[in-house]
């Protein structure tokens, strides 16, 4: 049920603000508005506000919506109202109406990035569990509890580094857009001193990312990269009944020290001991050596065997690893409207390069998301808290605001490449071009909604 209110909510907000936006400018360039609806189908619900000519309604289906105005090309016009009808105003004019809706969509994104940043957020520390091993960040000297202090891509300024998840949107980026990333880091997760006390020592790393060539931005990625969680202590934490960790005889709360007579030094290494029990050749049994209530206990561990892909894994059903350390990251007032539009314009341009590199092939076509996604996201992030349901709301605004400005015919972009010509050649798209290009683009849409649902229901079944 959370699920499904959360995902109505989403597109209500989302499908308004982009209607608004259209029919804001609208009114401001003397155009005249028929009707305003969030939503297709029948109307569930109309109202008219005074001395507005507008009408408002919420229709029977929330997966879209529309703002009809006044048009010589719909339908007749009284001649005395002609100047206020779409088709007969200045280009400029038209323009800004379409282009009005995408807009409104990235201008919300850095307002609802903005209110997180006020009001602050929980996020993990960032200090490094322990590398993947062979991995890019364990090859480039990381072996986990550094703290990382800044970061840059390339030769570029370092940057503070607040939280995990800056962190982790960093290597995203740079990952995705082929750059080296450096990190100033210091070890054993301690803060450097101030100048009347002995600084701690830091380090500069630098991870070769430019050399993945990264196609998606998923779990094996992050693996790739060795950096795939913050440190944790190595304790187990909530058992499924029936699972290897309960048969074993471990229980909530008991710290691992070694793992055979590997010294474990957090849970995400725990994490990867367990995952490679299922290739050992002496078979997964392990010699758990843990702390329980300040006793010493040795405890045999079969590991159980499941398949990932291609490969054999080890699982015990059982959570490892305690919550991280956690930092609330707020900005002030200027700071936080400012990162707000940053990380708008960042989103955006990460979104355009990944759907250029899907239109090339460098990237896959499941990177793609349709609505069981979305509803589903709605669903968790809501469930998480206001915050979380907040920066949903931003992800899924900039992904409407640019996908919107795509040059499609059936697209605000695919208007503003018509008004664009007839800018350059003095003379409109004509009206057989128009029926071609615009069955064109509902071709082309048809089709990316296809693939989007496809991985929807693969993700669902997977």
């Amino acid at each position: 049920m959370l699920t499904l209110v959360a995902f109505v909510v989403a597109l209500g907000i989302l499908i308004a603000v982009h209607e608004y936006g259209h029919y804001r400018v609208a009114v401001a360039c003397g155009i005249k508005v028929l009707k305003f609806s969030v939503g297709f189908g029948k109307p569930i619900y109309t109202w008219r506000l005074r001395s507005r000519p507008t009408e408002f309604s919420i229709g029977l289906l929330p997966l879209g919506g529309y703002v009809k105005m006044l048009d010589e090309r719909e339908g007749p016009v009284d001649p005395a109202e002609r100047h206020l009808a779409f088709n007969t105003q200045p280009l400029r004019a038209r323009a800004a109406v379409v282009a009005a809706g995408p807009a409104a969509n990235l201008l919300l994104a850095i307002v609802l990035y903005a209110v997180v940043n006020w009001s602050g957020l929980q996020e993990p520390q960032a200090i490094l569990a322990s590398p993947v091993a062979g991995s890019i960040a364990e090859l480039a000297g990381l072996r986990g509890g550094e703290r990382v202090q800044q970061a840059a891509f390339g030769d570029e300024d370092l940057q503070d580094v607040r939280s995990f998840e800056d962190l982790r949107w960093r290597l995203t980026q740079g990952a995705l857009s082929g750059r080296d990333v450096q990190l100033l880091v210091s070890p054993d997760g301690e803060q450097p001193r101030g100048a009347d006390a002995n600084p701690v020592p830091t380090r500069s790393v630098v991870l070769p990312l430019s050399q993945l060539q990264a196609a998606d931005a998923d779990a094996q990625l992050f693996r790739k990269i060795g950096i795939v969680g913050p440190w944790t202590q190595a304790v187990i934490g909530e058992l499924m009944p029936g699972g290897a960790a309960e048969k074993a005889g471990l229980r909530s709360g008991d710290v691992v020290l070694r793992v055979g007579d590997r010294v474990v030094v957090d849970g995400q290494q725990l994490r990867e001991v367990i995952r490679a029990s299922a290739s050992l050749a002496q078979g997964p049994t392990q010699t758990w050596h843990i702390l329980r209530a300040g006793q010493a206990l040795s405890l045999p561990v079969t590991p159980e065997v499941r398949q990932e892909g291609s490969q054999s894994i080890g699982r015990i059903s059982a959570y490892v690893g305690a919550p991280p350390a956690m930092v609330t990251v707020r900005y002030g007032p200027i700071d936080g409207l400012w990162n707000g539009v940053v990380r708008t314009w960042q989103v955006s341009v990460l979104t355009l390069k990944m759907m250029g590199k899907m239109l090339i092939g460098e990237a896959s076509l499941k990177n793609l998301s349709g609505p069981l996604t979305i509803a589903d996201y709605a669903g968790k992030s809501a469930s998480i808290g206001w915050t979380a349901y907040l920066l949903f709301l931003a992800l899924i605004s900039v992904s409407l605001g640019v996908l919107n400005l795509l040059p499609l015919p059936v697209l605000d972009g695919g208007h503003l490449m018509y008004y664009l010509w007839e800018a350059i050649t003095g003379k409109g798209v004509s009206e057989a071009w128009m029926d071609r290009l615009q069955r064109g683009g509902v071709a082309i849409l048809l089709g990316m909604m296809s693939v989007a649902l496809f991985n929807d229901v693969s993700r669902l079944l997977g």
